[in-house]
């Protein structure tokens, strides 16, 4: 596979929804995760990123223009112990909890499927980051519906041992702008990851279309030492 440059990838795509970007720093020196979201109605576009503890969470930017929270705030990333969650969804507690109980990733998953807001039936993406004595590896998980039936559930796992430097995945739920909306198409992107954390996170926000594009979370996490460096970005604050 060959590798692409990510901020070409997220400049030629005016509405790629949500997505994750998991790798390894290019000094690789930093586990690497970025995560974003991006809105088409008013109601995803009022919206936030804040801290909350470890992770992060989504809030209505103006409360009284909230219409329906049940997919659009929710807790994006969260930490248990040496493993950093990043998920487009509640979901996210779902994986929290799993590993917690000793399940793994894909299995804690098992009992959740794609968004129910038809006819897109938006793919949940999920990603784990795990740390451990200076051993560092990742997953990247989608749930679709079957070419937009929803009558089928498509579970696709990756993992990625011992990632290289300067080497990383990016999943995002759709293709591209559409109505409906083309769900996310084959394994993750292989993308360079380059740059410090700044250069990293202002690259990434500059990239993503402007009219469309509402919050961004970028964490990098010192693999030797486990020191955590976060940025977060929102078009409202």
């Amino acid at each position: 596979m060959q590798k692409i440059n990510l901020y070409r990838e997220l400049d030629a795509n005016s509405y790629p929804g949500r997505g994750i970007v998991i790798g390894r720093s290019a000094d690789g020196k930093y586990a690497v995760t970025a995560y974003f979201i991006m809105g088409r109605s008013t109601n995803s576009r009022n919206r936030v990123f804040v801290e909350d503890g470890d992770g992060i969470r989504t809030k209505a930017f103006d409360e009284s223009k909230l219409e329906d929270p049940s997919l659009i705030i929710y807790a994006p990333v969260r930490v248990l112990n040496n493993t950093t969650i990043v998920t487009n969804g509640d979901q996210t507690d779902t994986i929290y909890d799993g590993l917690n109980e000793g399940k793994s990733f894909e299995e804690s998953l098992r009992s959740r499927e794609f968004e129910p807001d038809a006819p897109n039936y938006t793919p949940r993406i999920s990603g784990i980051m795990e740390i451990e004595k200076g051993k560092y590896t990742y997953a990247l998980s989608i749930l679709k519906s079957d070419n937009g039936n929803p009558e089928q559930c498509l579970r696709y796992t990756y993992s990625y041992d011992n990632p290289l430097a300067g080497e990383g995945h990016f999943i995002h739920t759709y293709m591209k702008d559409g109505n409906p909306l083309p769900s996310f198409e084959g394994e993750p992107k292989f993308v360079a990851m380059e740059g410090d954390i700044d250069t990293f996170t202002k690259k990434v926000w500059e990239s993503l279309n402007l009219d469309n594009k509402v919050s961004l979370f970028v964490r990098y996490i010192d693999i030797a030492t486990g020191e955590v460096k976060t940025r977060i970005c929102n078009k409202y604050s």
